[in-house]
C-alpha cells in the first residue's frame, strides 16, 4: 500500500479539526503510541481525506508521530485525528510499555527512529 498523498487537501487541517490541536482524550498520548485499524475502520469509506489517510496508514502498526510526518501535519493535529478515529471506533491505540515509568525504553525509541529514517 502506498502512502496517502495529503497534497489533495483543500481545507487547512486545523479547520478540519475545528481548530483543535489537542483532544480531551489524546493529549496524554505519547508520540510513540502505536495505532492500528479496527474492522470498522477497514470498512469506512465516508471519512474526510486526512481521516481516511490515517486509517489507511494504520493498516500496519504505526506511531502517532509517523502519522503526523506522513500527513505533513503537526503532531498535535495527528493526535486529534487519531483520538477522533479512536472515539469513532476506527482505530485502536496500543500504548507503549514504559520500562521505568519515566518514558519509552531504548528499543521503542530505536524503532521509532528507524521508522522516521525510512520516510
Amino acid at each position: 500500500m502506498s502512502s496517502p498523498d495529503p497534497g489533495g487537501r483543500v481545507v487547512p487541517v486545523y479547520a478540519l479539526t475545528g481548530g483543535r490541536t489537542r483532544s480531551s482524550t489524546g493529549s496524554d498520548m505519547p508520540v510513540e503510541t502505536l495505532v492500528t485499524v479496527t474492522p470498522a475502520g477497514g470498512r469506512a469509506t465516508d471519512l474526510h481525506l486526512e481521516y481516511r489517510a490515517t486509517v489507511e496508514l494504520a493498516a500496519r502498526p504505526i506511531s502517532v508521530v509517523e502519522i503526523g510526518a506522513a500527513l505533513r501535519v503537526p503532531v498535535g493535529v495527528a493526535r486529534v485525528l487519531v483520538s477522533d478515529l479512536v472515539d469513532g471506533g476506527y482505530l485502536t491505540v496500543h500504548l507503549p510499555p514504559s520500562s521505568n515509568g519515566e518514558g519509552p525504553g531504548p528499543e521503542i525509541l530505536e524503532r521509532l527512529l528507524e521508522g522516521l529514517r525510512a520516510r
